[in-house]
């Protein structure tokens, strides 16, 4: 038997200019798993390609922990932690796989 539905994070694509784009929650039963921190990469990746980023709010600490874990930090309550980029992703190069999202994806969000 699942357990409850538990909010594990919301995440905002912000476009280039600063208007948000797009929203969505991500959720699951019990503590979330490595498919959710790509789920995150993901949509960090799209809004890169969009010139824009991702804000990550009210992020479950079991979830922070992955991202963090998986060299994905996320700002607490809008303060990056020294020396550390947030998930406005990291300057360089990102290999496209299949399956990534697409631009024109944005609307299935």
């Amino acid at each position: 038997m699942m357990g409850p539905i538990r909010l594990w994070c919301r995440v905002t694509l912000i476009g280039p200019d600063g208007t948000e784009l797009a929203w969505c929650e991500l959720a699951g039963p019990g503590a979330p798993d490595l498919a959710a921190v790509d789920q995150v990469a993901r949509l960090a990746l799209l809004a890169r390609r969009l010139e824009g980023h991702i804000a990550v709010r009210d992020v479950s600490s079991s979830l922070r922990e992955l991202l963090e874990l998986a060299g994905l930090p996320v700002e607490m309550e809008g303060q990056a932690e020294l020396g550390k980029e947030t998930l406005r992703i990291q300057q360089g190069e990102e290999e496209a796989h299949p399956g990534d999202l697409a631009p024109g994806d944005l609307k299935h969000l």
